[in-house]
C-alpha cells in the first residue's frame, strides 16, 4: 500500500527541533531525506554586528503559499514523498535555526534538488519578513533578494 504524500508547515516561536521535522518525513519507501537548516548568522555591516532577527508572517497567508510551493516542487520531482517545514516567528539569536525543512525522496537526487527549490521559493513567496536587530540598536527590515517585489531595505530606530 503506497502512503499518501504529508506536506506539513509550522510556525513557532520556540526553538526548532531538526529531529521532529526529520521524524515528519520519514518513509519506508524512501532512501534519502534531504535537510535544510537556515541559522541566524552574525553580519558585520558598515560597522554594525547582527545580534539577531526578528520574523514576522502574514498567518492566513502562509498556508495556502505553502501548498502552492509543495504543488510546484511535486510537479517537478514526482517522486517526492513527504515535505516538512518549520519555521520561526519573533526573536531568532545568532546561531539558533530560524528554519528546517526536509524532503523525503526514494533517491537523493531528487530530493537534493527538490530541497534547494523549496527554500528558494519559500523566500520569494511566503509571507514571511525579517528584521535584523545590529548592536548599535538599529534595527533593518530586510527583504529577501528573491522576492518578485524586492526594492530597498528599511530602517528604523
Amino acid at each position: 500500500m503506497e502512503e499518501e504524500p504529508r506536506d506539513v508547515f509550522r510556525l513557532s516561536r520556540d526553538s526548532l527541533c531538526v529531529q521532529d521535522v526529520v521524524d515528519a518525513v520519514g518513509s519506508s519507501s524512501c532512501g534519502a531525506i534531504s535537510l535544510f537548516i537556515g541559522t541566524t548568522r552574525e553580519d558585520e555591516l558598515q560597522g554594525r554586528k547582527v545580534i539577531g532577527l526578528e520574523y514576522e508572517a502574514y498567518e492566513l497567508m502562509v498556508q495556502s503559499e505553502f501548498t502552492r510551493l509543495c504543488a510546484d516542487i511535486r510537479g517537478r520531482w514526482p517522486t517526492v514523498a513527504h515535505i516538512c517545514i518549520h519555521h520561526r516567528l519573533g526573536w531568532v539569536k545568532v546561531g539558533d535555526a530560524s528554519v528546517v525543512m526536509a524532503i523525503s525522496s526514494p533517491h537523493r537526487g531528487d530530493g537534493l534538488q527538490a530541497i534547494q527549490r523549496c527554500i528558494e521559493q519559500l523566500k520569494a513567496h511566503v509571507p514571511i519578513w525579517k528584521k535584523e536587530v545590529y548592536d548599535t540598536q538599529e534595527e533593518v527590515w530586510k527583504e529577501n533578494a528573491e522576492c518578485s517585489w524586492s526594492s530597498r531595505e528599511h530602517t528604523t530606530k
